[in-house]
């Protein structure tokens, strides 16, 4: 289904200057809500001295982010599609430019985590909306194209926010520390401010559906009920609101997904429509997502922890280390889209098993090494782990587009984002608790534990594989054009 089909999506303005110009202002926020992400990883052991902060509150830095992102991206991407996506982008890209100021100049860890949970809230108005303008603006080979580019560039942002952030706290620019991290934002996203509504076209669907607020409140208060137990339950030895919040969090999980069935079943427009995940593509890729995102924000974390707090790196030798991750991710992911043209899942197939299998080595070497010995050790699991990711996360991002219509990109494209980040914020939490559990037997030995729970989530990612279709990636956008 084309740009401007009746009834679905309407362009209210193009770019005069074409979509290639668009995507580096598209690129733009998406490499600033990624990197905010993972580049705070490395400055958590100063954040921990200069704030006094605790392991939970750590894991809140982190978490934060990632629960209030998750929490409002399907709405968000509704949003754009209703009201316009630049406008939608705009606004919050404003917003993540602000809060990232105010993370930045954070005087006290509850002030911080406040103002993380903020940008995480607008990091949801930035994401889905560069996903479905890219496929309202692209169309044939330039869509896999510019796709192919967009996941290079993410993944890129996200093993290279290691290596940004050790070079900013430790070059200590101005006296400003860790708090560089957050500050460099500000430029950048004035920046993109500027760029965006001389290059990137207008689109929105057709459509005078309200919005379902309700849908949204309770997919947020489900998320956080899940979340906010791992985070804050070790720490208090797990109480009985953790395991009651845990409880309730089904409940409230089961309510929203009868809420979404109701309003389909009046023919109101519901937050998320279920009917898609009938789907393969689109449910299969899903929990694949979920499986690379929550095994690749945990590995990251807790290898800068052990990295700095077990082996005494300083940030910037720590960040260093994940260029080795960053050589596997280039490497595999530049020629993932044409390998999946050719041989299809079974190219997600190999990055499961890749980065099952790094992490599986990985985990043996720190086991022999602990926390002495060479880092040269280290490097061929985590050269396998890189590759993995690289692998993965292109191939995986465009057989779930690729499924939908371009009326429906914006909601998928929150759907698409939302498990991202869910997986983030779940990830980390999850293998927190394992982390910090066994902390007090060794960092080595904590980290070895952690590593074989995200090789599990590896062999996962190869299992939901079996769900998405056995085709190629120019046959699953042919099935998508014919289903439109």
């Amino acid at each position: 289904m084309r740009l401007g089909s009746p009834g679905t999506v309407a362009c209210m303005n193009t770019s005069a200057h074409g979509p290639w110009n668009a995507l580096p202002a598209l690129l733009a926020g998406a490499v600033m809500v990624v990197l905010d992400f993972f580049i705070v990883n490395v400055a958590l052991p100063s954040i921990a001295v200069e704030l006094h902060a605790s392991a939970s509150s750590l894991i809140s830095v982190v978490a934060a982010y990632g629960l209030s992102f998750a929490a409002f991206l399907i709405l968000a991407g509704r949003m754009g599609d209703r009201f316009g996506r630049r406008r939608v982008y705009l606004a919050g890209l404003a917003l993540f430019t602000v809060a990232s100021a105010a993370c930045g100049i954070a005087p006290t860890t509850e002030t911080l985590i406040a103002a993380r949970f903020v940008q995480g809230a607008a990091g949801a108005f930035v994401m889905p909306q560069i996903l479905a303008i890219i496929g309202a603006t692209f169309r044939g080979e330039e869509y896999g194209r510019a796709l192919s580019i967009y996941g290079m560039v993410l993944g890129l942002a996200a093993v290279g926010g290691q290596v940004v952030g050790g070079a900013l706290v430790e070059g200590n620019v101005a006296g400003l520390g860790w708090r560089a991290c957050f500050l460099i934002n500000v430029p950048i996203g004035i920046a993109a401010l500027l760029a965006t509504p001389k290059l990137v076209p207008e689109s929105r669907v057709a459509s005078g559906a309200r919005l379902d607020l309700a849908g949204a409140a309770l997919l947020a208060a489900g998320l956080t009920a899940i979340l906010l137990p791992l985070v804050e339950g070790r720490q208090y030895g797990w109480p009985l609101w953790t395991w009651i919040s845990l409880i309730a969090a089904d409940a409230i999980l089961t309510g929203f997904v009868m809420h979404q069935r109701r309003k389909a079943h009046r023919g109101d427009d519901p937050l998320f429509d279920l009917g898609l995940l009938r789907n393969r593509a689109l449910s299969g890729g899903l929990l694949a997502h979920l499986a690379l995102a929550s095994a690749q924000a945990s590995f990251f974390v807790y290898l800068a922890l052990y990295l700095q707090d077990g082996r005494g790196l300083r940030p910037l030798e720590a960040g260093l280390i994940f260029t080795v991750v960053a050589v596997g991710y280039v490497a595999a992911s530049g020629p993932a889209p044409a390998l999946v043209e050719r041989h299809g899942r079974a190219v997600i197939v190999a990055a499961g098993i890749s980065l099952a299998a790094g992490l599986g080595l990985l985990a043996v070497a720190v086991a022999d090494v602990g926390v002495g010995g060479s880092v040269v050790a280290l490097m061929p699991g985590l050269l396998l782990a890189g590759v993995g990711i690289g692998m993965a996360y292109t191939p995986i991002t465009a057989t779930v587009m690729s499924s939908v219509t371009p009326a429906r990109g914006g909601a998928v494209a929150g759907a698409v984002a939302t498990i991202q980040q869910v997986g983030y914020a779940l990830g980390v939490a999850v293998t927190g608790v394992i982390y910090f559990g066994h902390v007090g037997r060794g960092i080595g030995h904590a980290f070895e534990l952690s590593l074989v729970e995200l090789a599990v989530l590896g062999v996962v990612l190869v299992v939901a594989t079996r769900l998405l279709p056995g085709t190629s990636g120019r046959s699953a956008e042919a099935a998508a054009a014919a289903s439109a």
